[in-house]
């Protein structure tokens, strides 16, 4: 078992990323029905939530079919990164996590994110602070370091642990790489290797196949993996993976009906969480993902990338059955 402070896991663990316009309680909902351990919500900016904005508040929601689900939270300022965390803890949620990893450009030129991965003392600071404000247990999300030049993560983990950090999920790049090249496991295997740290240490990073999986953990004794992008328009790897681990075979391959009836039912519930017009939109990142693979599939897509209506998107689906799956 893996414990996060009050929270309880199974052995190794297989936890879905905060991901923008990604991981909202749609996408979590069909996650934790195909396997999904623990899962976080979208990121929140303290600042949106001071500011009252509406989009930072409704990252809040969840339903109890979710548990155990964490929060995460990402900002520059201490005052204001204590203030979110008393009111990301009303939510109720069963942790709080912190985003200090997060490389895109609008994040880290607030000082936020990856950004702190240059200033490491405020990044203590912020973690202990945070740790402080809340009952709940709290865990941090980062990256090997800034870039190549400086990858303090070994030192960082020691350092989060001893402010009162719960668990430590690494993402296996620097800021520098964005999410190009290759993820290093190497430094998150000396984070799980180093003597003094106790708390669990998951890893992140190109997580795309339950061979994968099963590879980073022989090979780096993690204590649980989380997985991002390869989750995307596939919930089913988490079964996948878990079917591997017990069993040393593959899962049998999801059938075209499944693809199309799970795409269909995101489509529905998006459309429902965030509007017609949003739902559809956020959507389209997910649909070659449902149908990778599919011959002679261009124009279908092409389709359904252009589609802006509920009704459109609803007719390509059933084109796509017709097609593939009857």
């Amino acid at each position: 078992m893996v414990k996060i402070g009050s929270v309880e896991l199974l052995d190794f663990p297989l936890l879905l990323a905060p991901m923008e316009d990604i991981s909202d309680p749609p996408f979590r909902e069909l996650c934790k029905l195909y396997g999904a351990d623990l899962m976080f919500t979208e990121f929140v900016s303290s600042d949106g939530l001071i500011r009252d904005a509406i989009k930072s508040l409704k990252k809040f929601d969840f339903s109890e079919e979710e548990r155990p689900l964490g929060i995460q939270i990402f900002g520059h300022d201490v005052d204001k990164m204590k203030q979110a965390t008393v009111m990301a803890e009303k939510a109720n949620p069963d942790l709080i996590d912190i985003n200090f990893g997060c490389p895109v450009r609008k994040v880290v030129k607030k000082g936020a994110g990856a950004a702190l991965l240059s200033d490491i003392p405020k990044m203590i600071m912020i973690a202990a602070e945070v740790v402080k404000s809340t009952n709940l247990p709290v865990t941090v999300k980062t990256r090997l370091g800034w870039d190549e030049s400086y990858k303090p993560i070994v030192e960082v983990a020691e350092r989060m642990q001893d402010v009162g950090v719960k668990a430590i999920t690494i993402h296996g790049r620097t800021r520098a790489q964005m999410y190009t090249g290759k993820a290093d496991w190497t430094l998150i295997g000396k984070v799980k290797e180093n003597p003094r740290m106790f708390i669990p240490v998951f890893g992140n990073g190109d997580i795309d196949s339950p061979q994968k999986a099963l590879e980073m953990k022989q090979k780096y004794n993690v204590d649980g993996i989380m997985i991002g992008r390869g989750s995307i328009g596939n919930p089913w790897i988490f079964k996948e993976i878990k079917y591997f681990l017990q069993t040393n075979r593959e899962h049998p391959t999801v059938s075209i009906s499944e693809r199309v009836e799970t795409c269909r039912s995101h489509i529905l519930k998006s459309v429902v969480w965030k509007s017609e017009k949003t739902g559809i939109a956020e959507m389209r990142k997910h649909y070659s993902h449902y149908f990778k693979g599919l011959y002679d599939f261009k124009k279908l897509r092409i389709k359904l990338m252009s589609a802006y209506s509920l009704n459109t998107v609803l007719d390509v689906i059933n084109e796509i059955e017709n097609k593939y799956a009857l």
